[in-house]
Parts: C-alpha cells; structure tokens; sequence
C-alpha cells in the first residue's frame, strides 16, 4: 500500500472499528486512486454510522420482537433425519427455546468431526469412524453363563466383532479389571473370562447384579458417541455423530480440531471459552431461522447471545439464568416469582436506581429512553432582570 493510502486509512483508526478497516484494505481494487479511495472510505463511515443504534434505543424490545414474531410462525416439523434413524436432529422451536433457555442437558447432541487429509480425501473412512463409537460389553458378549455352584460367572467374547475393531480378549479382559473392583477376572481359553468373588462368602445375588453392571462397561471408542456416520460434503469427507465429547475428539491425530463442532454450547464453553459458546449461540439460532426459511437480522441475535454470555458464563433468558443477575429488585420481581424477589431484597436491605426501563413503567415515571432520556435544564430569571 502506497504511502498517499495509509495516510487517508490512518485518519479512519479510531472512527471505525479495526477489523472494518482491516476488510477494506482486503477488498481494495487493484488501481485505486487517492480521491478514489477518500470516497470508499466516507461512504464506509457513512454506512457505519447509518448501522449503529441511535443513543435510547430500545433495542432489547426490538430484538425480541423480530424473533418472537418469526418464531411463531415456525412450523412443527422439529426433527430431520440424518441419514438413520438414530441421527434424528431437533430443529424448529423446539431448539430454538432450548438454546435460549441455556438447557445443559439437549434433546439431540450433535458433533461435526473434520479429518486431516489423507482420511479427510476419503482413505480408511469407515475405519476410522468405527473407532470413534462407543462400544460396550455388550456389543463383544456372546453370551453370559452363571455357574451357581461354583459361584462364578463366564463371559464368552464373540471374535468377530473384536478382530472388527482390533481387539483381543485379553484387552477387554485388563479393562474389566480397571473399571469393576472387588471382584476376580482370569482369561480362560476359546475367548472366555472367569469372574470370581474376592470375598469368602459367595454371594451370588451380587454376582447377578454384576453381570447386568457388566455389560455398560466401556471397552472401545469415544464415551458418549452413540451413532456415527460419514458424509462426504462439498468435495471432502466427514464423520457426523450422535452425542457428543470434544475434549476427546479433538485429542484425536486424524480429526482437525480447528474445526471440530459440537451444538453442546456448555461442552464449548468448558473447553474454548466464553466467547466460542457465544459465537456457537449465534450460529445455532442463525442455522434453525435460516432453515425454516425466515428473515432476522443477525445482529438482534448476536445482541441475545451477548446478553446470555456477559456474565462469563452462559446463562439461559429465565429465572435461574440472566433474570437472577439483573441489579435491579423490580426488574427481577417483574419476571417471575415477584414476592420472593421483594423478600429476599427487603432482607439484604437492596435499593433500586430504576436505571431500566421495566422498573420506571412499574412505577409509572418516564422511561429512560427516547425522549425520556435527556432531562432539561431550564435556566430562570431572577425577578426585575430581563434575559
């Protein structure tokens, strides 16, 4: 960039925000001239200016009107199938209230998982997604048998289905040892594991309880990833899966963890931070607006996924969530439960500035906004002056 344009850029730092300037000089023609260049960037203030909230605005009541309105005209078809029937996704209302609502436990966890190449090109795809499913006991069993009089139980492994996956019995025999204490594992010959009980007493009720225990025991896989199933999409490959455990996935050689994705928004915030559990509240209700083919500007929703994150933490728009942060006593009260609100306010011996809109309607003065917002003040005259 010549010296005549970083000149007319400079004059601009501070007037407009970096990463706009920054997008300018990205898309600047190649023959750009100085008085060329002045006019891109006054029309770009002018643009800017045009686009900020005007001091008073109510732009929280703004925001909620042009999604509430959009919302209830969503239709109730709320979940679409994935390729099979365990891939099912909520979408529609249904998870719109739920990210809003801040649920920590959703109805459909989904994660999108990005291969490095050469697996992202398609090579040992199949493989690779069967190494992320979680597998039970229960998957390798062939069966269980109860040996009442000894006192022990069998566990026969089925050896197809551990070559599928590359194990032995003798792995599933050491993790067994791992997860379930107290009681004797022994390899047995023909993939068969003798359980016994390290007390002298045989109680074979327990021995019952065990072998339905037995069988959740995490053997291979990803816990928590209960489907998968891989895609090929715009000219690369990728694996979808039911459930969800990024901290586990993106550890993985093969996955590229730049973009891994989950739609578990506390999993995100646990594991990138505040501000990817904002940007992943915006992409979500942007993606379930955008698919029921409605029109919302994206700027109410980033307004509501800064409301739900400016504490440091994501919290759901109700009562447990940013309604118990709010400063104000009758803004809180308004929501629900009010005379717990007051209670507890008159106990802490609380006041309230009535900074807000909701407290000032409540008690019927003009609120701060419009042309309630500037006070006047008027100058008088003394008596026998003239002004």
């Amino acid at each position: 960039m010549s010296n005549d344009h970083s000149d007319i850029i400079k004059e601009y730092i501070g007037r407009l925000p970096e990463a706009l300037i920054q997008e300018v000089q990205d898309n600047l023609p190649e023959r750009c001239g100085k008085e060329r260049l002045k006019k891109i960037m006054a029309k770009v203030e002018e643009e800017y200016i045009s686009s900020l909230a005007a001091p008073g605005e109510s732009v929280g009541i703004i925001s909620a009107e042009s999604i509430g309105e959009p919302g209830t005209q969503m239709t109730l078809n709320t979940f679409h199938f994935a390729g099979v029937a365990e891939m099912n996704v909520t979408t529609g209302l249904p998870r719109l209230i739920e990210v809003l609502d801040g649920r920590k436990t959703i109805s459909t966890e989904l994660m999108t998982v990005f291969l490095k190449k050469p697996y992202s090109e398609g090579k040992d795809i199949k493989r690779i997604a069967e190494s992320l499913k979680e597998l039970t006991l229960n998957y390798f069993l062939s069966e269980i048998v109860m040996n009442i009089s000894e006192g022990h139980m069998k566990i026969v492994l089925n050896q197809e289905k551990m070559d599928l996956v590359g194990l032995t019995a003798t792995n599933i025999n050491d993790t067994l040892k791992k997860a379930v204490k107290a009681y004797n594992f022994k390899l047995d010959k023909d993939n068969t594991i003798i359980v016994t009980q390290s007390a002298k007493d045989k109680d074979i009720i327990q021995l019952y309880k065990l072998k339905e225990k037995i069988k959740t025991v995490h053997i291979h896989g990803i816990k928590g990833i209960k489907q998968i199933l891989p895609v090929k999409k715009g000219g690369e490959f990728l694996i979808i899966t039911a459930g969800s455990n990024l901290k586990e996935v993106v550890a993985l050689d093969f996955v590229d963890a730049t973009r891994a994705y989950t739609n578990n928004i506390y999993e995100v915030e646990k594991i990138f931070g505040i501000e990817a559990a904002r940007q992943l509240i915006i992409n979500e209700l942007m993606k379930v607006i955008e698919e029921q083919g409605l029109n919302v500007n994206i700027r109410h929703i980033m307004l509501v996924a800064d409301t739900m994150c400016m504490s440091g933490r994501v919290l759901g728009i109700n009562r447990y969530g940013i309604v118990k942060e709010k400063p104000s006593v009758l803004a809180r009260a308004s929501f629900e439960t009010p005379i717990t609100h007051v209670i507890n306010a008159a106990m802490a011996g609380e006041s309230d500035p009535l900074n807000s809109i909701i407290e000032n309607v409540m008690m019927n003065q003009p609120i701060p906004a419009g042309t309630g917002l500037p006070g006047l003040i008027v100058r008088v005259p003394k008596k026998g002056k003239k002004e």
